[in-house]
């Protein structure tokens, strides 16, 4: 309950997002491939953020 007003972290935001982008991604490659391509393309911009974050 103490959490609840917690400010989250650019990593744990950074994180939310690679995630929901890869879902979507996901499902997006059964319909429209190249929009999955698109996507996927922009979630790995995100994990290059992520990862220069660790560092």
């Amino acid at each position: 309950m103490f959490g609840l007003f917690k400010k989250k972290s650019k990593r744990e935001v950074l994180t939310k997002k690679y995630q929901k982008l890869m879902e979507e991604s996901y499902k997006l490659s059964h319909t429209n491939r190249k929009a999955s391509d698109d996507i996927t393309a922009e979630a790995e911009e995100v994990m290059k953020e992520i990862e220069q974050l660790k560092d």
